[in-house]
């Protein structure tokens, strides 16, 4: 699935961050590829719809060849499109994740960045993480991963219009009551995966399970 939609982000997002994020696989002599995600976004607290923008850039001094940007949502924080992108299948997600989608950057010359506007819903009632895996486009490699990192606020307003969130916070759900829910999802930042029980952000991990659940006819962006 093609989405063709305009998601545009919030202008009062602030700078970007790359909060929560660690090179992976070694990427080719004089590439630095690094995400940036939003340091605050907000979120409706009627129809719990957000708009995030994720940014990909190359800080080296050489291209950096034909990559991909995954953008992953976990828990309350639900991607439902990214402008440009194509959805990733159910079957190929990531345990934990509910929903993903694949952006072919292409090749990315030194010094430049590609963003792209998220639409999201965030469950105000749960905690919410997201990350942005930079990929080859053969699936080998992950040559950076951003998170899974929350967004989230230690001060929950139900009772307002929006809800503010920042990078790097989980979040402390509140009922209408006042009331402190449970943390939902998976624990602080560890994402088992299947049997090997190995960690998303683990080293090398993210790279080695994309690889290995990539689908046999690549997904087209």
């Amino acid at each position: 699935m093609i989405l063709s939609f305009t998601a545009s982000a919030d202008d009062d997002q602030g700078p970007g961050s790359s909060k929560g994020g660690k090179a992976m696989d070694a990427a080719p002599t004089g590439v630095k590829l690094t995400t940036l995600l939003p340091e605050k976004i907000s979120v409706d607290n009627s129809s719990k719809k957000t708009a995030i923008t994720a940014t990909v850039k190359n800080e080296g001094t050489k291209a950096s060849g034909e990559i991909d940007l995954l953008v992953v949502g976990f828990d309350g924080l639900k991607v439902n499109g990214v402008q440009g992108c194509s959805a990733i299948g159910e079957k190929d997600l990531p345990p934990g994740s509910n929903s993903g989608f694949k952006c072919s950057v292409g090749a990315l010359a030194a010094g430049k960045s590609k963003s792209y506007a998220v639409d999201a819903t965030y469950d105000l009632s749960k905690a919410g993480k997201i990350c942005l895996p930079v990929m080859s486009a053969n699936g080998k490699e992950t040559f950076w991963q951003q998170g899974p990192v929350p967004f989230g606020t230690a001060n929950p307003s139900p009772n307002a219009p929006a809800t503010p969130l920042l990078l790097g916070t989980d979040n402390k759900p509140v009922a209408p009551g006042g009331d402190t829910l449970p943390r939902t999802g998976a624990g602080d930042d560890v994402l088992p995966l299947g049997a090997a029980g190995a960690a998303l952000i683990a080293a090398g991990a993210a790279g080695l399970y994309w690889s290995q659940r990539r689908p046999r006819q690549p997904l087209r962006g």
